[in-house]
């Protein structure tokens, strides 16, 4: 007997998830919708994802006849892959009764509960017979995780529609293809991480924006273009980048965790696109290539009245900065530093905030500048007034990184912050520097109040914890640098 969507949408309903509060009617209603979308799209296989800690995704994936138990009943998966660090690792003592989330919680390499989001379900561009649902992620018995990527973000997001606000953002992108030559894959290659691929240049780079570097890259850019099309991805602009074989793309404006969503697609489907063509894509800030470039993420944004859909970021008739861009820039500068670890989150995108390099080293802002960290792209009567933060590096977690700019934002706004002065030449300026290393930022992060006293004093222990463990791993390595410069004098 062939059961209705309405007699699917109540069996979800009735599920473990509905009963917990993590499906709602018109969730389910969704994903009955979704079920059929499967069988009308032929798929065969649907990939669960989540975003862990470091913005990568995780998750399981099942066959097609599977998918209403996922909307049922949730997805388990290891608990440990909320407590690793990039090699990895499980980084907390999960094997005792307490791992530091008090007794009994995320030890024994226990499960999790992946939750099905039915808005998020897409066919995948380079894998047709497959589709993609993005989860959140919650505890076994349904509780709340805290410091998991898309509730860290969905907190920021509350915060501010009780404030009766709503922010816009559109994102810049900047990444690298490379041509693999070599792929690594002997089995004394493996290891925690395993040797990267030997690579090549696509183009040669240094030819900003020139038509015969884009011509060169056309065919690349136009399958990746297709595919962020496919996604449902609001793509805007591709770009021949500064650097050799450097890209940028540009999104449209949009909700925060639809971009968050979209960050975490666009890099995914980007790196499994290019594996599949014999290419490597990277979002690692500054590869160590020769004659390499530094990649950026250039966060675009405006808040608005929910009610009226004012751009309240629009200046005065004379030019005034609003009080409420005054405000929130205020904010973004106070806690920059400690806002480091969510917008650069690696060792390596330390080493882009250099001088004279397009990229920030202080903490300031300034009109349209684009040595300063935020960049301020307003003028009256312009409806899309706006501020660029150039401060993070393309690895971040996005629901990380879009939470600190609404949370620092926010206080800068309740505590009525005004902005300093603007700078005109950034790089001379006597403002504060931006954190010099990972460590650096950690300790920041530490020592602020602002993640303390907004999503809670565990996710400022749980993702110091995490990267400290990178941190001690890198100082424990010898690198090139010491081996070339000691190994011969001494």
């Amino acid at each position: 007997m062939n059961r209705t969507m309405a007699d699917i949408a109540s069996d979800i309903a009735a599920g473990f998830l509905a009963e917990h509060g993590h499906m709602t009617p018109d969730d389910a209603r969704r994903a009955a919708d979704v079920i059929a979308r499967i069988e009308a799209d032929g798929i065969e296989t649907v990939r669960f994802s989540f975003a862990d800690q470091h913005g990568v995704l995780r998750g399981k994936t099942m066959v097609a006849g599977a998918v209403a138990s996922a909307f049922r009943n949730g997805i388990t998966a290891p608990s440990t892959l909320l407590l690793k660090d990039t090699s990895h690792r499980t980084v907390f003592p999960v094997w005792g009764t307490d791992a530091g989330f008090g007794a009994g919680a995320l030890v024994g390499a226990g499960d999790i509960l992946l939750v099905p989001d039915p808005a998020t379900y897409r066919v995948l561009p380079f894998s047709p017979h497959s589709a993609s649902i993005l989860c959140d992620v919650v505890q076994k018995d349904g509780s709340a995780i805290p410091f998991s990527a898309r509730t860290v973000l969905k907190t920021a997001l509350d915060k501010l529609t009780e404030r009766g606000l709503k922010l816009i953002c559109g994102l810049e992108v900047e990444f690298h293809i490379f041509r693999i030559e070599e792929t690594r894959l002997d089995h004394g290659d493996a290891g925690m991480p395993g040797l990267p691929p030997e690579t090549s240049l696509l183009a040669h780079g240094y030819q900003l924006l020139t038509e015969g570097v884009y011509d060169m890259l056309e065919g690349l850019m136009d399958e990746l273009r297709r595919g962020c099309e496919t996604l449902g991805l609001p793509i805007r602009s591709m770009e021949a980048e500064f650097g050799p074989s450097q890209l940028e793309f540009t999104f449209d404006p949009d909700h925060p965790m639809a971009h968050a969503d979209a960050m975490m697609l666009f890099r995914s489907m980007t790196k499994q696109y290019c594996r599949q063509r014999g290419l490597h894509g990277t979002f690692m800030c500054r590869p160590k290539v020769d004659n390499g470039a530094a990649s950026g993420w250039h966060l675009h944004q405006s808040v608005e009245d929910l009610q009226t859909g004012d751009n309240l970021f629009m200046p005065e008739s004379d030019g005034t900065i609003s009080p409420t861009a005054s405000a929130w820039i205020a904010g973004l500068l106070e806690h920059a530093a400690e806002c480091c670890l969510l917008t650069t989150p690696t060792v390596n995108g330390y080493k882009r905030y250099q001088p004279y390099q397009l990229a920030p080293d202080r903490i300031q802002w300034g009109h349209d500048n684009k040595g300063a960290m935020i960049r301020a792209l307003f003028s009256p009567h312009d409806r899309a007034s706006r501020i660029e933060n150039r401060v993070a590096e393309p690895a971040a977690n996005p629901y990380y990184y879009f939470a600190s700019q609404i949370l620092a934002g926010l206080d800068g706004l309740a505590r009525g912050l005004e902005a300093p002065a603007p700078v005109e030449t950034p790089y001379d300026s006597g403002a504060p520097e931006l954190p010099k290393s990972l460590i650096s930022a950690v300790e920041a992060f530490e020592a602020g109040t602002l993640f303390t006293g907004t999503i809670g004093p565990e996710f400022v222990a749980y993702l110091s914890r995490i990267k400290r463990a990178e941190w001690d791993r890198y100082l424990t390595t010898v690198s090139e640098w010491e081996q070339r410069e000691y190994f011969t004098l001494f």
